[in-house]
């Protein structure tokens, strides 16, 4: 039997928590390609993939569409998943969810712009705190940034572009 999981927060460090502690929470994020490059939220001194948690009530489609208009302004249509895993995460970076510890399994799909323009109109109040417009980067280039995630992010651009070259 597990006594004890070991949570990652953003920033890489570790705490253990049993595991009646933890809070499923499905994540969901999109990796929009075009022109070679990638799109990317940007977040304090790096970036991440647009997405997030899905409420109870949502399909992870529904939760990539929402979360990928609030954190980049555009709308999109899902695609090909592109990876996915389990982590172990404790969001002390967040007001709102600092005290919680989640078993996070997370969806990358490729998606595809349908309209919209960058913007942060839509982003929380906590969002504002710590994250600024998304970016377009150079695909060749997102092997050198810093990434707020747990998983190979050159990796999941690449399988997205094999996926999007079969197209």
């Amino acid at each position: 039997m597990i006594k004890k999981i070991v949570c990652h927060d953003v920033w890489g460090n570790k705490k253990e928590v049993k595991p009646e502690q933890l809070i499923f929470r499905p994540s969901v994020y999109g990796v929009l390609i075009e022109d070679g490059k990638v799109l990317l939220s940007k977040q304090w001194d790096g970036y991440d993939f647009p997405g997030g948690g899905a409420k109870v009530q949502e399909t992870l489609e529904e939760t990539l569409k929402r979360e990928f208009k609030e954190e980049t302004g555009l709308k999109i249509e899902v695609g090909k998943i592109v990876y996915c895993d389990t982590f172990f995460f404790h969001p002390a970076h967040s007001k709102k969810h600092k005290n919680e510890y989640w078993n996070a399994p997370v969806f990358y799909f490729l998606v595809k712009k349908v309209g919209g323009k960058i913007s942060v109109d839509n982003f929380s109040e906590e969002e504002k705190d710590y994250k600024d417009s998304a970016e377009w980067v150079e695909i060749e280039k997102v092997k050198d940034l810093k990434f707020y995630n747990s998983i190979n992010s050159n990796r999941v651009v690449g399988e997205a572009l094999k996926i999007k070259n079969k197209q």
